[in-house]
């Protein structure tokens, strides 16, 4: 029997999502929520990019979302800029009785320790009450730095250190929000925005350092984090927008775990918006993106990971990525207990089991 499952947002994430589940035999969507005016009314089939009639049509009310007694709720509605709504609507959900996987808000892939006790212990009780269970991922943070780096440690006599990197030119991601006003992407150097602020790093990836601490057994002294910004030499224009001359048009952070006080875990991103910034930063294993895995040990590992996609580039890629982690892993979230679920809890999540002909495409 197909599980019945409603979505939450069609934006980048949310609209591959959506096509995803619409696509795939083992789901029946019951609904679908959005936030746009202009959204509301229109068919599931036509906001998924797929120009087919489903019979779902989209409705701004949660609630109304919510009387249909799904199984689960994708939930790809924008966390980033909006963390408290974002938790209420998990909150709401969870009560009602319904699962959620979701790729936001990225706070609760692993949020002991990162964020107050004030946010985690409703959405406890939340799923304790309805009897339902979240799991928040996406690729980074999400698989890139924690299933593939446990998958490579549990091979490992021993290990130093982890070291999870993105690197990546997000010259065509259309994402104006996170480009422009999270990441601070055309801003001058003394604007610091959303992500740059003390402790944002920290919290924003800490998720990932303590879901991997805990998953290795280490105990962090704490959490560390670094910034390099990059002007832009010129005006130029991308995706998202405009970025004028001296706007920020490269950006480099780490954000590191200490233990026993040296970095154990280390998650890395390099983030150009053109190929020629910055040659002396580390470079992508493909043009234009990849994600690099390296594990100091014994054995010690090197992964490059080069998301590549038929229907879009490198950014397109690893989005389709975020949105198929979360909805493979719903029938593993339905079946499990109640409460605040991770990549430590869930078993392998291995996609759905029907086999396309495939075509083989260039590989790293």
């Amino acid at each position: 029997m197909a599980i019945r499952v409603a979505h939450v947002g069609t934006g980048n994430v949310g609209r591959l999502a959506l096509a995803h589940l619409i696509e795939d035999a083992r789901f029946e969507l019951t609904g679908l929520c959005v936030s746009s005016g202009h959204k509301e009314g229109q068919d599931a089939g036509a906001l998924a990019g797929l120009g087919l009639a489903t019979g779902v049509t989209a409705t701004r009310d949660l609630s109304a979302l919510l009387a249909a007694e799904p199984d689960c709720v994708v939930y790809c509605a924008m966390g980033d800029n909006r963390f408290p709504a974002a938790v209420a609507d998990c909150r709401q959900i969870l009560q009602a009785g319904c699962n959620v996987v979701g790729t936001a808000p990225t706070a609760l892939i692993h949020p002991w320790q990162v964020i107050p006790d004030k946010y985690i212990d409703p959405l406890e009780a939340a799923a304790r009450s309805g009897g339902a269970s979240l799991f928040i991922s996406g690729v980074d943070p999400g698989f890139t730095n924690d299933l593939i780096p446990f998958a490579l440690a549990g091979t490992c006599r021993f290990v130093e250190q982890v070291r999870c990197t993105e690197i990546a030119d997000y010259a065509t991601y259309d994402g104006a929000t996170v480009m422009f006003d999270v990441m601070g992407f055309g801003t001058p150097a003394e604007h610091v925005p959303m992500l740059l602020q003390p402790g944002m790093l920290g919290m924003a990836w800490g998720v990932t350092i303590r879901q991997l601490a805990d998953g290795l057994g280490l105990e962090l002294d704490g959490i560390t984090e670094s910034v390099e910004r990059e002007p832009a030499p010129e005006a130029f224009d991308i995706a998202a927008g405009h970025i004028p001359r001296g706007g920020q048009a490269a950006l480099r952070f780490e954000v590191k775990g200490i233990v026993a006080g040296r970095p154990a875990i280390v998650v890395e991103h390099v983030t150009r918006l053109r190929a020629d910034l910055r040659p002396d930063w580390p470079q992508p294993a493909q043009p234009g993106g990849s994600y690099r895995v390296e594990i100091a040990g014994e054995p010690s590992y090197t992964v490059d990971i080069c998301p590549s996609s038929r229907a879009g580039d490198h950014n397109h890629a690893a989005i389709l990525a975020g949105a198929g982690r979360v909805v493979n892993a719903i029938p593993a979230v339905v079946a499990a207990e109640p409460g605040i679920r991770t990549t430590l809890d869930l078993p392998l999540v291995t996609g759905n089991q029907h086999l396309r002909e495939v075509t083989f495409h260039g590989t790293c």
